[in-house]
């Protein structure tokens, strides 16, 4: 239906509603005569005549009663639709995807969603924890909260936290029985527990830092899995050497059950970030909870 046949079916409404050619133009901001030109374009498209018009009163013809009882429902459902829909852009409404690496919601995300889900009580969020690194537009997801490190081009990025250190640890038991790594190249003497990318078969690759170049190390572990806390714990309990962030190794060193290792060779990286398509900026509900987050880290900071 083009616009102005369905501009004709509102003013015919009108004119049904106020009884008026007068009225019903008033109401539609229209003089009288392109109102009743417009009927007589209605008609003749119809081929059948709508309205008995008279000097005091307009009158519906048996088919313009039956038009008119047809489109009342019609056109109060458009309305209602409109008005529905304008909601989302004074208040945030809908549901929002993220696809998020298991160590970042941990940090970011999961402690600001009972606030957030209190300011906006409209809006709904599905969260998949995921370490691997995929199109988040291709599956299906509205942010992604990653390392700097694998921002894509085309996206915006917002800085979660600080940069992050990954530091070499062991138990104060494994050292006293195996000895200290004195450089990178001696954990392939050591027994090492690696952990492995969701999606890769191999183990990640140690990264070490010195004289401006980074360094990595591959390693075959003695124990490997997918998950980073449980080589952590598997190192505090004298398995062997783990490799993770620096903050999420510290509990363990305040504990005495872990040690700092080959420190000197730790340099420190791009943390985490919020990161988007750029149009998501104008959408109400993408851009509450991009605004939110911006709040909370800035909050976080002071």
């Amino acid at each position: 239906m083009r616009g102005s046949e369905f501009a004709e079916l509102q003013g015919f409404m009108a004119i049904v509603e106020h009884g008026s050619f007068v009225r019903a133009a008033e109401s539609l901001q229209l003089t009288a005569s392109a109102l009743s030109q417009s009927m007589k374009s209605l008609e003749h498209r119809m081929h059948v005549q709508l309205l008995h018009r008279t000097t005091r009163r307009v009158h519906l013809t048996e088919a313009g009663e039956h038009l008119a009882a047809r489109l009342r429902p019609a056109l109060e459902e458009v309305s209602a639709a409109v008005a529905d829909t304008s909601q989302f852009a004074t208040r945030p409404h809908g549901k929002i995807h993220v696809h998020a690496m298991r160590l970042g919601s941990r940090l970011y995300l999961e402690p600001c969603l009972p606030a957030f889900l209190k300011a906006f009580p409209d809006i709904r969020v599905d969260v998949t924890l995921d370490d691997a690194s995929l199109d988040i537009v291709q599956h299906g997801y509205d942010f992604s909260i990653r390392l700097g490190e694998m921002l894509d081009q085309d996206f915006i990025g917002l800085p979660l936290g600080p940069r992050i250190r990954q530091v070499a640890a062991a138990s104060p038991s494994y050292l006293e029985d195996f000895g200290y790594p004195k450089t990178p190249a001696d954990l392939r003497r050591h027994r090492c527990i690696t952990w492995r990318w969701p999606g890769h078969l191999g183990s990640y690759q140690w990264e070490f830092y010195k004289n401006d170049h980074w360094l990595k190390v591959s390693l075959d572990g003695v124990l490997s899995f997918n998950d980073q806390h449980a080589a952590l714990e598997a190192a505090a309990r004298g398995a062997g050497i783990a490799f993770w962030a620096e903050d999420q190794i510290q509990p363990y060193i305040e504990r005495n059950e872990l040690v700092p290792l080959l420190t000197d060779w730790s340099a420190p990286f791009e943390g985490f970030y919020l990161c988007f398509p750029k149009q998501h900026q104008h959408s109400a509900v993408m851009r509450a909870f991009i605004d939110f987050l911006k709040e909370e880290i800035s909050v976080g900071s002071d």
